[in-house]
């Protein structure tokens, strides 16, 4: 397939209208529409005292009953923890108090991940895999009343699901997925051959989410189709359970379909859907991973803290220090800035009144890079210690802070549900959405002259009418914002940089043209001038809605804007003053072998074996020395 045609699949996957309005969206225009997100939203009293009561009897189980230690050395979650967790409803937060499970809003979920992943990110994943992008989302979405009582009753009592999408040569390019669902003579299923590779949770899995091409016929739409199938169905097979550097007690697995028929009411929207589906899906299902994120902020802020009052270095404690005391800044505003970020786009999306697809994008991309930098940072604070394992620390008399854990855990949020490089192609599109709707068959090389002219006559009207907005707003006057108090002025800031961002964008549209979409150094600079410029107008708004009850909130929200301010600042300058088409050149003679040279000198890895695993038809041949399979059993009745 080619590169147009890969295109081609991914954009009409793409919702391609605006039904409600999207803060983000007129962010990238340059418009601060405040008052999206001003006042402050505020979430329901009853539900707040629901979820308050579950994340008591959840804080209680994970201090007793869960050693997040033990599941880090023995690189698995015992029976036991899964038939606790089962027992307390966490497998059903996301699913509806009718289907048995708890109903929780997106606030309140993501709430209840931070406080597991304090105690194990791999539990954090199991549960978050199984309900952000497992079977119950897709369901609860697309589901006919059928499946959703057939399945979710199940799901929410304990049964784990997993979401099957990524195969050995397919990551980020759907286009080439080779998992094939054909339809049966009979006409009463399919029948799916294929493999999958990285399906988290699908070691322990009763229930899948399985993503595969139906092929075209006569009468039939065919297409890339997401289908519910039976962890135990004939013709499964878990070939093996995949390691990795950090999350050590994930159920991550390699798993084969051998002609396994699948039902035609196990079809999830329709023959087609299936892209769509898991990209609304992931909409809401991102924000779990930045719930992680915001967790483990928080995590390297108490022990940061803490550490660096009680280190002594030169006289005095080592937080005193400037080059230390910079680090211990940067934590503790950054982690306001995720959660403040986290906590508007979960109230946005708990409304329904709001787009939320850019802002939920925004922030698992800016969570999952400044996570990662926080951690990095508290790594550096602790030194030596922060390099030694915790059970290395507790074996000879310290406090066992898995600091080294921590960083190795959160490396993989820059790649689950979309790496860094791909959410900054996928939010650069949605922001050059308004452009390339009036402009579209302009920059089109198989657009006809009559379209080009029509399409030259409305992107001239459209940009009449938006190009004068960008000259003068509301920033360049003094007071204005003036009820934020000593906060106005980083809204000034943020609205004038929009503008700005706005008209980078333009001449970079009027620039480059089609060839736009292959800048992607340069896109990837705009979208995270936008996700600074929003997360600086989320700390605004929510410190001054909290300033009588939480004061110190203006001081964090101010730092915050002051680092991010210099971020955005440099930001702009890389957009016109960088190496970009350098490195382009540079790695093509790379790739070419000319500085193979440069290589001369170590010992490379096995070169016996692929890179990327063969894909064979025919069933497993692959023997493994214990079962993959996990089988955990029903938690015993209470």
């Amino acid at each position: 397939m080619s590169e147009k045609e890969a295109r081609q699949v991914a954009e009409s996957a793409r919702q391609t209208t605006w039904d409600r309005p999207s803060f983000g969206k007129e962010l990238f225009l340059g418009r601060l529409r405040l008052d999206l997100i001003d006042p402050w939203p505020r979430p329901d009293p009853a539900e707040e005292e629901r979820a308050r009561e579950f994340l008591g009897r959840l804080r209680d189980y994970l201090t007793s009953e869960v050693d997040g230690a033990a599941i880090e050395r023995d690189a698995r979650i015992p029976d036991e923890v899964f038939q606790g967790l089962a027992r307390l409803g966490a497998f059903g937060m996301k699913i509806g108090q009718e289907y048995g499970g708890l109903g929780l809003t997106n606030l309140h979920y993501c709430r209840a991940l931070m406080l597991v992943g304090s105690v194990s990110p791999a539990i954090g994943a199991l549960l978050s895999a199984h309900q952000s992008i497992g079977v119950p989302q897709p369901l609860k979405m697309f589901g006919t009343d059928e499946q959703k009582q057939r399945f979710l009753p199940r799901l929410a009592a304990g049964e784990v699901s997993a979401f099957l999408l990524t195969e050995p040569d397919v990551g980020s390019d759907p286009a080439r997925l080779a998992t094939t669902a054909e339809p049966t003579p009979d006409g009463t299923g399919y029948r799916i051959n294929g493999v999958k590779l990285w399906a988290t949770n699908g070691t322990v899995a009763t229930q899948l989410v399985v993503l595969a091409r139906v092929p075209k016929a006569e009468g039939r739409r065919g297409g890339i189709t997401a289908f519910v199938v039976d962890g135990d169905a004939e013709g499964i097979t878990v070939e093996r359970r995949n390691a990795f550097l950090g999350l050590r007690g994930l159920e991550n697995s390699l798993t084969r379909f051998h002609d396994v028929f699948v039902p035609n009411e196990n079809v999830i929207g329709g023959e087609g859907k299936g892209l769509r589906i898991a990209l609304s899906t992931l909409t809401t299902g991102r924000l779990s991973l930045p719930a992680m994120c915001v967790g483990a902020g928080k995590w390297a802020l108490n022990v940061a803290r803490e550490w660096s009052a009680e280190r002594v270095q030169w006289g005095r404690p080592v937080g005193e220090h400037e080059a230390v005391a910079q680090k211990l800044s940067f934590i503790a505003a950054t982690t306001y800035g995720m959660e403040t970020m986290l906590e508007l786009c979960c109230l946005l999306a708990d409304d329904d009144r709001n787009d939320i697809r850019i802002e939920a994008a925004l922030v698992k991309l800016y969570a999952s890079e400044m996570a990662w930098r926080v951690a990095d940072e508290l790594v550096q604070i602790r030194g030596g210690r922060g390099y030694e394992t915790a059970e290395s620390l507790a074996a000879r008399g310290e406090r066992p802070a898995a600091v080294e854990q921590l960083l190795r855990d959160l490396r993989i949020n820059r790649i689950f549900e979309g790496s860094t490089e791909i959410m900054h192609l996928l939010i650069a599109r949605e922001a050059v959405d308004a452009h390339l709707s009036v402009a579209g068959d302009i920059i089109d090389p198989d657009a006809g002259l009559d379209r080009k002219a029509k399409a030259a006559a409305r992107a001239g009207a459209f940009y009449a009418r938006w190009l004068p907005t960008l000259a003068v707003g509301k920033g360049q006057q003094p007071t204005a914002y003036a009820d934020f108090g000593p906060l106005a002025g980083h809204l000034r800031h943020v609205e004038r940089a929009s503008r700005k961002l706005a008209r980078s964008t333009f001449y970079a549209m009027s620039r480059w043209q089609g060839k736009l979409e292959r800048k992607q150094a340069f896109l990837g600079r705009v979208v995270d001038i936008g996700a600074e410029l929003f997360a600086m107008s989320a700390v605004c708004v929510r410190a001054s809605a909290q300033r009588q009850q939480r004061p110190e909130n203006v001081e964090l929200a101010d730092l915050f804007c002051r680092q991010a301010r210099v971020r955005v600042d440099a930001l702009f300058t890389a957009l016109w003053q960088n190496t970009d088409s350098l490195d382009v050149m540079a790695a093509g003679r790379i790739l070419a072998g000319r500085y193979i040279a440069l290589e001369e000198g170590i010992i490379p890895p096995p070169g016996d074996l692929p890179w990327v695993t063969p894909v064979t038809p025919g069933p497993s041949t692959t023997v493994t020395p214990t079962p993959a399979r996990r089988r955990i059993p029903p938690p015993p009745p209470a």
